[in-house]
């Protein structure tokens, strides 16, 4: 009897030992960040910002600090289905993670019975059975703990997209509302052309009724007039139409939006990135990549898990009437408990491919996490050139306006006095109305990379 029981207890401890070698936390693997943000002056092409501040970092109320746009983000915060919809994603899987945590108790059951039997018309005789039974599975090999720690880290991921659509949903409500100033600064060149338009072809009639132009001069001059208000109709069903979408988004019916105006917006010019490693930090949809990854990692564990025995132990009691010798009142207590040792011997494969299945998976996860990183440089770059390039052109498009107004007002003079023609002077006004319309346009451009860029660098933090 002390050989069986020896030989169990060497068993048993071999068990354990192999058990605490192979079951480990999981640790960050090596990623590549090497010249993860272009540099987006010098062409010698990539540059590792030094600065540990990260204007990513920044709280959505401290960059945009317009009251209407904030009052917009509010809404939407509180009323956008899918940032709903995650809050309710972070709510199931907190529900996984609390039965995984359980599954480390015993599971109870109880199942009262009762019987009446008469036999042959003589007097009925009742008897029952009040049973408990428990089971409790032993986690000798991980198996519990490792479907634990990959829910732990489900359950972080979640939460990561949960913060990724708060940004994303913020950056369009931003990006939206800074559209509707802009179609709006667009619509005041658009009435202010439309004055000179029409003046231009008051003065055109006014030459030739004085035998000074043709008609073909008013003609053209009335076409402009015509072409500048189809515009003007174009920018306004753009505005409805934006403001339509901003009121979904935001959870109510479409209607009005109100806002301020395009030149009183204040938003940085300067920004730090932060040093290429913070991207795996601040990016929510990184950090979600890799608690992805960490998830398989621990998928990897529990599949391993499954070659070795499953240890179960079943304790039942039962209170009862009915005995060994008939029916015995009152009931007595019956004990018992069994213990169950389980170990796959051939399973016709299935283990072994879950195995493998899972191995890939987690080196699918590690491709994704590395792509995540360079996907978020990519954006960080994309986001400073396109601030630059646009502050660029609106400089010099601020010159060619200024230009051109002269230029205008020096054709229609020469007009006057037969000094240009009618497309000299309507061809000025067409340029000056374009070069107005992409200086707004570039204008709006500069403010959205800096939401874009905001979002890239991690839209306010985790």
């Amino acid at each position: 009897m002390m050989k069986k029981f020896s030989i169990a207890c060497m068993v048993l401890s071999t068990a354990l030992f192999v058990s605490c070698g192979l079951y480990q936390k999981y640790e960050r693997p090596e990623i590549n960040t090497t010249g993860l943000i272009r540099d987006n002056v010098s062409l010698t092409d990539t540059l590792v910002a030094r600065d540990t501040a990260s204007f990513g970092n920044l709280p959505w109320r401290s960059l945009f600090t317009d009251p209407y746009l904030q009052n917009l983000i509010e809404k939407g915060l509180e009323n956008n289905t899918d940032l709903l919809n995650a809050a309710l994603n972070v709510e199931m899987a907190e529900a996984q993670l609390k039965a995984s945590k359980l599954a480390f108790l015993p599971q109870f059951t109880f199942s009262p019975q009762g019987t009446i039997a008469s036999w042959d018309g003589n007097a009925a005789t009742k008897t029952y059975q009040l049973p408990i039974a428990a089971s409790w599975s032993v986690d000798l090999f991980g198996n519990l703990l490792s479907q634990k720690r990959s829910a732990q880290v489900s359950l972080l991921a979640t939460k990561d997209y949960q913060v990724v659509v708060q940004s994303s949903v913020i950056s369009a409500i931003a990006n939206m509302y800074y559209t509707l100033l802009m179609l709006d600064r667009q619509v005041e060149v658009l009435n202010d052309m439309t004055g000179l338009t029409k003046d231009t072809w008051d003065m055109m009639q006014m030459q030739m009724d004085l035998g000074r132009a043709r008609s073909t001069s008013v003609q053209s001059a009335e076409a402009n007039y015509y072409s500048v208000q189809a515009k003007m109709t174009d920018m306004t069903r753009q505005i409805r139409e934006v403001e339509n979408s901003l009121s979904l988004l935001i959870g109510q019916p479409a209607q009005t939006i109100q806002r301020g105006k395009l030149e009183d917006q204040s938003l940085p010019s300067e920004f730090s990135t932060g040093i290429g490693i913070q991207l795996l930090a601040n990016r929510a949809d990184v950090h979600a990549a890799e608690m992805q990854l960490a998830s398989c990692f621990y998928n990897v564990e529990t599949a391993r898990s499954r070659f070795y025995p499953s240890l179960t132990i079943s304790p039942s009691g039962t209170f009862t009437n009915s005995g060994g010798g008939g029916i015995v009142n009152p009931g007595k207590w019956l004990l018992s408990a069994v213990g169950s040792l389980v170990q796959p011997i051939f399973m016709r494969g299935q283990l072994t491919a879950a195995l493998r299945v899972s191995e890939a998976q987690q080196q699918q996860a590690y491709n994704s996490w590395q792509n995540a990183v360079l996907k978020a440089g990519s954006e960080v770059s994309n986001a400073l050139v396109q601030y630059n390039s646009s502050a660029e052109k609106a400089e010099l498009e601020q010159k060619q306006i200024t230009v051109l107004e002269q230029n205008v007002e020096h054709t229609r003079m020469l007009f006057k006095s037969s000094g240009s023609s009618y497309l000299e002077v309507i061809n000025a006004q067409q340029s000056l109305l374009n070069a107005q319309l992409s200086k707004i346009t570039d204008d709006f451009y500069k403010m959205q990379a800096v939401v874009s860029l905001w979002t890239a660098l991690g839209g306010g933090g985790k």
